[in-house]
């Protein structure tokens, strides 16, 4: 199953996106969030086989992000060998974690702020995955596979002077500007996605920038939901987003991003995202149908 959320911020409507329709998921639940994904997914696939669930006409409404505001976005860096290459660094033996403010969330299509004082901010295309049962010690890697609800496209975006330069150390002051994790436009349920053999694409002002494969990661998503369980727990409609591959304007190969600039992401099978970004104090919402 594919959900998405639709209409203004705060106020999105949860629905079922299907190759005929998208329906309206406000009989069976408020939002797409933690409890809805643990508890109430089979009582959308019941009712779309009884035909109970009414259409909604998405045209014109906002997309949003597919997932209610999550309790922690945990995220992954350096997970691609060559992005950590082109990061100056050697491939981690263990996953290198850092956390993103939830409040970054935003949708695949909305403008996103330059943040004040940014001259190196950067685009990073990423498989995203979305907790569906707590997650705490667990003892396997294969347990980890039924503590997944589904995935879906972020981009992590950063700026790379408050990351690196004046970070003391952490990468957060980088990571956590408003609006820096556009997430969607849907989620797309575990059991339809083979989520280590995903192309994952970025175009920025429509030239190819990243272009490459989830085979590629160090850490698949299994191992890392098992690795980050040792540690802290996962709640169900948490976010976790596992690294970006090579092409990002931390190579010096590509200039940094400015307003006006337009990002593409896409990871196939799951969606294309499209935001452009502009200067603090003017970030208008943007629309389309998931």
């Amino acid at each position: 199953m594919r959900f998405a959320r639709l209409g203004p911020q705060g106020s999105e409507i949860p629905v079922l996106v299907t190759e005929e329709a998208h329906y309206d998921l406000r009989p069976i639940t408020a939002d797409i969030d933690g409890e809805f994904l643990e508890h109430r997914q089979g009582e959308v696939a019941a009712a779309l086989a009884a035909g109970t669930l009414e259409t909604i006409d998405p045209a014109g409404l906002r997309i949003g992000a597919p997932i209610a505001r999550p309790t922690a976005i945990v995220c992954v860096g350096m997970n691609y060998a060559a992005h950590a290459a082109e990061s100056g660094s050697a491939p981690p033996e263990l996953p290198v974690i850092f956390f993103k403010h939830p409040n970054t969330l935003g949708g695949p299509d909305d403008a996103v702020e330059i943040p004040r004082g940014s001259e190196k901010t950067d685009w990073e295309v990423e498989l995203a995955l979305v907790i569906g049962k707590r997650a705490s010690y667990l003892d396997s890697v294969a347990e980890a596979a039924d503590h997944i609800a589904g995935y879906t496209v972020v981009d992590d975006l950063s700026e790379r002077t408050f990351q690196l330069e004046v970070s003391g150390g952490q990468w957060s002051k980088g990571k956590c500007s408003p609006g820096f994790s556009p997430t969607g436009p849907v989620l797309v349920t575990a059991d339809e996605v083979d989520a280590g053999n995903l192309r994952l694409r970025s175009w920025v002002n429509g030239e190819p920038r990243q272009d490459s494969v989830t085979a590629d990661m160090i850490f698949d998503t299994r191992y890392i939901v098992w690795h980050l369980s040792q540690f802290m727990a996962l709640e169900p409609g948490d976010l976790v987003i596992t690294g970006t591959p090579q092409g990002v304007a931390l190579s010096g190969r590509f200039p940094y991003l400015s307003a006006g600039d337009v990002v593409e992401v896409e990871i196939e099978g799951i969606g294309r995202q499209r935001h452009t970004f502009v200067e603090v104090g003017s970030a208008p919402m943007a629309g389309g149908a998931a």
